[in-house]
């Protein structure tokens, strides 16, 4: 967001924000007396209830564990977002327009946001119900086919968009939303057309569970895009680089096991959570970044030690070795451990419960390694280990991998494996880590793209069916 929230509003969202009522879609309030609501505390595990809500001040406190603050801070801290997204979130709660103080760049009309989540809203509650109409029939085959029934439908809102190239436009007209707001959303296109025309459609939401966009499935094959995925364009809530399919079943999970598995696709995010994996997200139309590290980190929180955990999945081919290699460049934006699991006949985990059922799957995240010792599988693979020079090449290649490892102290452990791996004696290893270390050769270039559901920025739009 440019600029910094007008003081004012932000004042009206914690005025009209009541933090019983907020407070209260988390945690079982009762009477505690003089004014007062207490309930367990969503901070610490206690059996006694010892976290306040005191209306009359705005205010809450745990006794137990010393949290505390207003309405604002407890959003921060229950969804682990920034002081300005959990201001967002309440506003878009209570109806406040937010006012952008100009800083020089440009801002966001005011109530452009709250209505563009509200038509996301209207029109995912759309396509789901078109799910069941007699068009919807080819949306209820493709789910069927992957072995979803109509309650895995109902759970993750999935939703089918018609052929006509102004169904959803129409209908959003007729419910009172501006043609302005229909474009800005990115449901509509600029000369009027759908944007999504005979898709399947998974809603894409953010931890409060607002509908921030869609992911959308070709299913035809005379569909006129090419693109098997196509995403909601960029918008002022969609950032494709900021946002991860099932964050909003898994927020919660997340949190409490500190763990995040993350996976290339809609509908293995759906298995998994299926299954039992109800740490599971994926990224929607981009590759795994940054932003999404630190999304999931703030989500697992920092305290300061190497503590949870993010679990990859990905294929055992060679695009799955080049994800992995990219993902473990970007290693440093989390403080959890990192570790892959990957299916040993190539199955995604989507394919792998329908042949060998939810149990398989719950077994593939439960193999996980650590994300170094794959890379450093796959990196010594490319040397002939048969002979002296082609081991010392490996030792050499892998280095950097040891050398990057954040806990000094597992450094030797991973020596030793890395021993082990080439057939070296330890020290020989250790010795030549270290003369790497000293005179590094020129890095290698670790940039493959991830495989990820593929995007059209902006295809040519459809005629009506």
């Amino acid at each position: 967001m440019a600029g910094r929230i007008n003081d004012e509003d932000i004042a009206l969202v914690r005025e009209r924000a009541r933090i019983d009522e907020i407070v209260g879609e988390y945690v079982q309030l009762r009477n505690a007396g003089g004014g007062s609501l207490k309930g367990l505390c969503p901070f610490h595990d206690e059996r006694t209830p010892s976290f306040q809500v005191t209306p009359s001040r705005g205010l809450f406190y745990c006794f137990g564990c010393g949290e505390g603050g207003d309405v604002i801070s407890f959003v921060e801290k229950i969804d682990n977002l920034t002081f300005v997204e959990a201001v967002q979130r309440l506003a878009d709660k209570v109806g406040v327009q937010l006012r952008i103080v100009d800083d020089g760049r440009p801002g966001i009309e005011p109530g452009l946001r709250l209505q563009i989540l509200e038509a996301n809203d209207a029109a995912a509650e759309f396509y789901h119900q078109q799910v069941s109409s007699s068009e919807g029939i080819i949306a209820r085959q493709f789910l069927d086919g992957r072995g979803f029934e109509r309650e895995a439908a109902e759970t993750f809102h999935i939703g089918y968009a018609p052929r006509g190239g102004h169904v959803l436009r129409d209908h959003l007209l007729a419910k009172g939303f501006s043609p302005k707001a229909l474009v800005s959303s990115g449901l509509v296109r600029e000369k009027g057309w759908d944007f999504f025309q005979g898709r399947v459609l998974w809603p894409i939401k953010d931890s409060g569970k607002s509908v921030l966009g869609f992911g959308a499935r070709r299913v035809y094959d005379d569909d006129r895009l090419p693109a098997k995925y196509i995403n909601t364009p960029e918008t002022v809530v969609y950032k494709k680089s900021h946002v991860l399919y099932g964050l909003d079943l898994s927020r919660t999970n997340i949190g409490r096991k500190r763990q995040a598995v993350v996976m290339e696709g809609y509908t293995d995010v759906m298995a998994a959570h299926l299954s039992g994996v109800d740490t599971a997200v994926a990224s929607c139309g981009t590759a795994f970044g940054s932003d999404h590290a630190r999304l999931l980190q703030r989500l697992m929180g920092n305290n300061g030690a190497l503590s949870g955990e993010v679990v990859f999945t990905f294929d055992g081919d060679a695009a799955g070795r080049k994800a992995a290699l990219k993902v473990y460049q970007g290693d440093s934006e989390f403080v959890s451990q990192t570790y892959v699991a990957v299916e040993p006949n190539g199955l995604d985990p989507c394919d792998l419960r329908i042949q060998h059922g939810p149990e398989a799957v719950r077994e593939l995240v439960a193999r996980r390694i650590p994300l170094y010792r794959y890379v450093m599988d796959n990196v010594v693979h490319d040397f002939d280990l048969d002979r002296a020079d082609g081991r010392v090449a490996a030792v050499r290649a892998a280095a950097p991998l040891v050398t990057s490892i954040r806990d000094s102290s597992l450094v030797d452990g991973y020596l030793r494996e890395l021993s082990q791996i080439v057939g070296m004696d330890v020290d020989e290893v250790r010795r030549e880590v270290a003369r790497t270390r000293r005179n590094p050769a020129p890095p290698a270039d670790l940039r493959p793209t991830l495989r990820v559901l593929p995007e059209v920025a902006d295809p040519a739009p459809q005629a009506p069916a």
